[in-house]
């Protein structure tokens, strides 16, 4: 038995009538949104077989399971990154875990800086493609055809249909949303000035340490894919401020309300 096999077999245990529609990643800051969920039910990743160990601080570490706007969901409340220490493949075993236990759609959600001089701290962006720039693909190595084929187009990976129905839910919350491409780095340090250039550059509109990883790998298995970006801070060079993870938590905490209004919205459409 694989440790992915072995990681949902131990979940459907552990909660029998746990059958989720959607997953979610909840990204720094924005763990609460699980404060939403009925019936809910938090497992700890370290008693999860082979399940990696959340080491950053604003990430809980908990796979939570509920029911949320009429849908059964399971969420990570809080994620792992390759700067952690871990392999790319151990990056998006819990995306692989999800959807082995049913999640059809995916919705990601990071904490990330701001390139576009139009961004304000605390907006939200719908993530419309990214950028690779980690040096590590999950898919590297021996392919699994139980997940997908050796070579995934991932030209659609960020799902128009559900981009269509974030804009609509934006707007009828009356919300701004913006959009634009996400560039994914290896982190820990932020960016330089002169990185950030290059970024914008390349097209570029936020930059983060997470989620084009789980992307690739939720796309390779055919998953269908929404990501949002909270904008947590001013990217660097933008302005003079140092930057800080505290108050990137801090700026993520308080969009909270924000995003969970827009998530909720849309989970209630996206699980049909």
């Amino acid at each position: 038995m694989s440790p992915w096999e072995r990681a949902r077999d131990e979940l459907r245990h552990r909660v029998p009538r746990a059958v989720p529609k959607v997953g979610l990643v909840l990204g720094s800051g924005l763990g609460d949104v699980v404060e939403r969920f009925e019936a809910r039910v938090d497992v700890p990743y370290g008693e999860i077989p082979h399940f990696p160990a959340s080491t950053v601080e604003g990430h809980a570490g908990q796979l939570v399971f509920g029911r949320w706007s009429g849908q059964d969901v399971v969420a990570m409340r809080g994620r792992v990154h390759l700067y952690e220490g871990y392999s790319a493949s151990e990056v998006v075993f819990p995306i692989r875990v999800m959807l082995a236990l049913g999640a059809k759609v995916l919705i990601v959600t990071n904490a990330a800086g701001g390139i576009d001089p139009h961004f304000a701290t605390g907006d939200l962006m719908l993530i419309s493609d990214h950028l690779n720039l980690t040096g590590t693909n999950p898919l590297v190595g021996p392919n699994d055809p139980a997940w997908g084929p050796r070579f995934p187009d991932v030209t659609h990976a960020y799902d128009p249909k559900l981009r269509e129905i974030a804009r609509a839910a934006s707007k009828a919350l009356k919300l701004p949303l913006h959009e634009g491409v996400y560039a994914g780095l290896l982190g820990p340090s932020y960016e330089t000035p002169a990185e950030i250039r290059m970024l914008r550059t390349m097209g570029a509109a936020a930059v983060g340490m997470s989620t084009v990883l789980e992307v690739i790998a939720a796309a390779h298995a055919g998953a269908r894919i929404l990501g949002i970006s909270c904008i947590s801070n001013p990217a660097a060079g933008l302005t003079d401020a140092p930057l800080d993870h505290e108050e990137v938590q801090e700026a993520a905490y308080a969009a909270r309300e924000h995003l969970g209004a827009l998530v909720e919205a849309l989970v209630s459409q996206v699980g049909e």
